[in-house]
């Protein structure tokens, strides 16, 4: 019997790659203050670049034995490949007693998702465990169709709602839509009374105050519902219902699946492919304060931007840029890849929305890497014409980068598309991630810029070999739990602590014999 999220086997390129394929159509203080406000901003820029190189040459030498580092140089077969698993593969099921959802629930709870793709399906991932917590039925939860996309297709245009009800059936109970009820001879609908849950709000919240209120009036809506339940949760189990929902009841329909497909079996058709979230679009670089680089016109718009969408604060363009603040530009981009080692060949799918400043930034990129691709370009289907930035485009964008061999996101701070990613590829047997430590490649890029270009990719490249590349590691602040979910969401056959053990193999019979004594 297959365990739920058991990737026994993954460990092999080709097994994974196999599986995908079927997943595909299947499952997917002071003191200091004062001495640095007489200082300009040069000599600012200047300490910080020194201190910077300086803890970048020692952290990339507490890591020498690093296998790619013994030789100073990077092994790009070992990259085309997964990261060392040390022995995990990922598991959600359930590790200890889990009843299944009560026959009579507490009552209805309604969400409202807004944002992008990513930041609406973290918002999925809490609803459910929230009605878990609560002993509610979720309705199906909305999709916010204006304040991102201006995308009407909704959760059922997008995800396969048969399979998401199905998946999570030993977990929570979910409807389409609230049922009208029968009273005194009539039909009537229950109105869900609205209320704004807190920011990151703890467990308690929902147990108190959105109970109340739903034991009284029957049902609630919760909107809006981004960020609102804490990630940091300290019960292994609930962390495991996330992952459930995430990796495994959140498929995409399967014409989304059925483009996807098509798309990564043509880029693999000669060899490995890349996929880069190019993170240079107006909307972050106006987030960053990045704004020097640009035309006066240009800067004009992205600080308009900025005023509309963003709380007020001054940036210092310099300053950011030196502690590595702003999104990497495409040419940063291909030097980082050039410097590890690969070249004009290699075939790069793009997921990116319109690049700011346009061709003048891709030009030299391009130049260095010329196979670059997109959704568009691989596969121009009639599926993706004017909704190639809308839910869709977004949804085969996500399934592409998922597939790829190697994942680079360029800018992965708050950046949703970017940190589900990772936390996908490595819950999906730890594919390999490049994520470039911009704080540390700053004052290279800078020192490049003046001139300085002797031992730049050298410099690059020893930056590099001291990042993660896709294995597990542990999860530090401010890292979310949707990047990162070892080792709550993982285990071991053998391991040293019993918490991390792997759950036996009828976990599935177990938990359907469950439901059903419970239904009788």
């Amino acid at each position: 019997m297959r365990r739920i999220g058991d990737g026994s086997t993954l460990g092999k390129r080709g097994g994974f790659v196999g599986h995908h394929r079927n997943q595909l159509k299947q499952t997917l203080s002071g003191g200091v203050k004062g001495l640095f406000g007489k200082l300009s901003v040069a000599v600012i820029v200047l300490v910080i670049c020194t201190v910077s190189l300086l803890l970048t040459v020692k952290s990339n030498n507490s890591n020498n034995q690093h296998s790619f580092f013994r030789s100073k140089q990077i092994n790009l077969e070992t990259l085309w490949g997964t990261a060392a698993s040390g022995g995990w593969r990922p598991s959600s099921a359930p590790r200890s007693d889990w009843p299944p959802p009560p026959k009579e629930s507490n009552g209805y709870l309604r969400v409202r998702c807004n944002g992008g793709l990513n930041q609406q399906r973290t918002a999925i991932c809490n609803a459910v465990l929230a009605a878990r917590i609560m002993n509610a039925t979720l309705v199906l939860p909305e999709l916010d169709a204006n304040s991102f996309w201006h995308d009407d297709s909704g959760f059922q245009g997008i995800y396969d709602v048969e399979h998401f009800i199905k998946a999570l059936r030993y977990d929570v109970r979910i409807v389409e839509s609230i049922p009208e009820v029968q009273k005194n001879g009539k039909t009537k609908k229950i109105k869900a009374y609205q209320l704004r849950p807190p920011r990151d709000a703890p467990i308690r919240w929902y147990t108190t105050e959105a109970l109340e209120k739903m034991k009284e009036h029957t049902a609630i809506y919760l909107t809006p519902f981004s960020h609102r339940l804490a990630e940091e949760i300290d019960n292994p189990e609930y962390q495991r219902l996330r992952c459930r929902v995430n990796y495994h009841a959140l498929r995409f329909k399967p014409n989304i699946m059925k483009l996807s497909n098509s798309i990564v079996s043509k880029l693999r058709a000669e060899s490995h492919f890349m996929s880069i979230h190019l993170r240079f679009e107006m909307d972050m670089l106006a987030f960053a304060g990045c704004f020097d680089i640009f035309t006066t016109k240009e800067q004009s718009i992205l600080k308009k931007y900025r005023q509309e969408n963003f709380a007020e604060k001054k940036l210092v363009y310099s300053e950011r840029r030196a502690i590595g603040k702003c999104p990497l530009t495409p040419e940063e981009v291909g030097l980082i890849l050039r410097a590890m080692g690969f070249d004009n060949s290699t075939r790069i799918y793009l997921a990116a929305g319109e690049i700011f400043g346009g061709e003048r930034f891709m030009k030299p990129f391009r130049s260095m890497f010329p196979r670059l691709e997109n959704h568009s370009t691989v596969d121009p289907s009639e599926d993706l014409v004017g909704n190639n930035r809308g839910l869709l485009g977004s949804a085969v964008d996500y399934m592409v980068c998922l597939l790829s061999d190697v994942f680079m996101p360029t800018y992965d701070g708050p950046s949703n598309f970017a940190n589900n990613l990772l936390g996908h590829r490595l819950y999906y047997g730890f594919r390999t991630t490049i994520r470039p430590d911009r704080k540390a490649l700053a004052p290279i890029f800078i020192n490049r810029e003046n001139g300085q270009m002797a031992g730049f990719e050298e410099a690059v490249r020893r930056v590099m070999l001291g990042t993660n590349f896709g294995g597990p590691h542990k999860r530090v602040p401010p890292e979310s739990f949707y990047t990162n979910s070892w080792p709550e969401c993982f285990c071991q056959t053998s391991p040293q602590n019993p918490a991390d053990k792997c759950p036996p193999g009828d976990v599935l019979e177990v938990l359907e014999s469950k439901l059903e004594r419970n239904e009788q």
